[in-house]
């Protein structure tokens, strides 16, 4: 009976654990013993291995976070701490590791793969930054949370004419900015892939005044930098915000979600994509086709090789932002 692993890593994502549950459950229909590894990395370095059965995967689907746990292992990238690592494998006998996580976690995967270590990768990352699949695990929980905070921000908006400048994740990713702002009807949505001059948010926010609107939302991705801005400390919703309360056009507030866009319970296409996920990759594994990272194409579970990871993620579509700014106004 083969035995497979089951690792969440980085940063966690609602639908984690409705990961889990389908590649525990499809696992022991096929006649595979699952077991989970404690905080990710960190967990297979320790030898923090224990049995999965279907019990242990019990009224999981709905919760947010992972039950694994997770954590960012700086120690996997020593010498030291990937042969712990691979000791581990070879302790508990694991015939393969399945790996959910965004894209430094399947960089692991695929270190492992490349040490002989089978491997398949499951992609989870609120971001949406991985190269090939056009939606992964979290993203959309992520965005109906960005969309909540905005629609309960723009009432507060309207009541009191003010400017809100909100600061959602992505620091090297705008999707969630952009999705999340075309869908939240902000009037400004600034992201790392296109650089906008302070000068630029200051006159569209003006504009804005002189149609009649009394209110804004500016979006700001965390890892969005103004071209035209000086040295300055905080984040660059920060500056934003500094920038427009100069020209005493609008009150201005700042709001910052933070963690709170990874919490929750996963929406139902979070779910059911995190299952359609977890089935992949144990029908990969009877079908022994390992080395490989699932990607969702829109309407399929595909599989590439974790090359795929050295190309550009084009997630972020210039044509939704322009599409954003025409019906913003």
């Amino acid at each position: 009976m083969a035995r497979i692993g089951v690792l969440t890593s980085g940063g966690d994502a609602p639908g984690m654990n409705a990961a889990i549950r389908a590649s525990v459950r499809c696992g022991t229909a096929a006649g595979l013993s699952l077991y989970g590894i404690a905080r990710g990395y960190a967990g297979l370095i320790d030898g923090d291995v224990f049995p999965l059965s279907n019990r242990a995967v019990g009224g999981i689907i709905e919760r947010g976070g992972t039950m694994l746990r997770s954590a960012r292992s700086q120690e996997f990238t020593t010498k030291t701490g990937q042969q712990k690592a691979l000791a581990t494998v070879r302790e508990h006998s694991l015939d393969g590791l399945i790996v959910i996580g965004g894209n430094g976690s399947l960089r692991g995967a695929q270190w492992l793969s490349e040490r002989g270590v089978p491997t398949v990768g499951i992609p989870a990352s609120i971001d949406n930054d991985i190269p090939g699949s056009t939606m992964v695990i979290g993203v959309d929980s992520a965005l109906n949370t960005v969309v909540e905070s905005l629609d309960r921000i723009r009432d507060t908006a309207v009541a009191h004419e003010r400017a809100f400048v909100v600061e959602v994740m992505g620091r090297e990713s705008g999707y969630i900015a952009l999705m999340g702002g075309l869908a939240g009807g902000a009037e400004v949505i600034l992201l790392p892939e296109i650089p906008v001059s302070l000068k630029d948010v200051a006159r569209n926010v003006q504009d804005g005044l002189t149609l009649g609107k009394r209110h804004s939302i500016i979006v700001v991705a965390e890892g969005f930098t103004p071209p035209d801005a000086t040295l300055h400390s905080g984040s660059s919703a920060q500056t934003v915000c500094s920038y427009l309360e100069t020209l005493g056009a609008l009150e201005i507030r700042l709001t910052i979600l933070g963690h709170l866009q990874r919490g929750g319970s996963p929406t139902a296409f979070d779910r059911i994509l995190a299952s359609r996920f977890g089935q992949a990759a144990i029908q990969a594994f009877i079908e022994k086709r390992t080395a490989i990272m699932l990607s969702y194409d829109g309407r399929d579970i595909v599989a590439s090789p974790y090359s795929k990871l050295d190309e550009p993620c084009c997630n972020v579509n210039p044509e939704i932002l322009k599409l954003a700014d025409t019906v913003a106004h």
